[in-house]
C-alpha cells in the first residue's frame, strides 16, 4: 500500500498485491500483480477502490494531469470526477 496523493478534500492509495498474495492456479505464473486505487472523499466521508480497466483509465488521466503540473485544486477537480461512484462509507476502525 502507497499513498499516492493526500489533500485536504481527498486521498488516494494504490494497493498493490503480488501474486503470491492471493490464490493463482498453479499453471499461471507468479509474476502478476492484482490491486487497484483508493479514493476517499474526507469532505463526503466515502470511499471508492477501482481496479481493472477503470484503474488503468485512472492511472492514465493522473499521469497526463502530472505532465502539466497541476495545483492542489486542478488535481482534486480530477478526483472529483471518479467520487460520484463512491458508496461504501469511510468508518474508523
Amino acid at each position: 500500500m502507497q499513498m499516492l496523493y493526500n489533500s485536504d478534500n481527498y486521498a488516494v492509495v494504490q494497493i498493490e498485491l503480488a501474486a503470491d498474495e492471493f490464490p493463482v492456479p498453479p499453471s499461471v505464473v507468479n509474476t502478476l500483480t492484482r490491486g487497484g486505487y483508493e479514493i476517499v472523499d474526507k469532505f463526503a466521508r466515502k470511499e471508492l477502490f477501482i481496479e481493472g480497466a477503470l484503474a488503468e483509465s485512472f492511472k492514465v488521466g493522473v499521469d497526463a494531469l502530472i505532465e502539466t503540473s497541476p495545483s492542489v485544486e486542478e488535481f482534486d477537480a480530477y478526483l472529483e470526477g471518479f467520487t460520484g461512484l463512491a458508496q461504501q462509507p469511510v468508518v474508523m476502525h
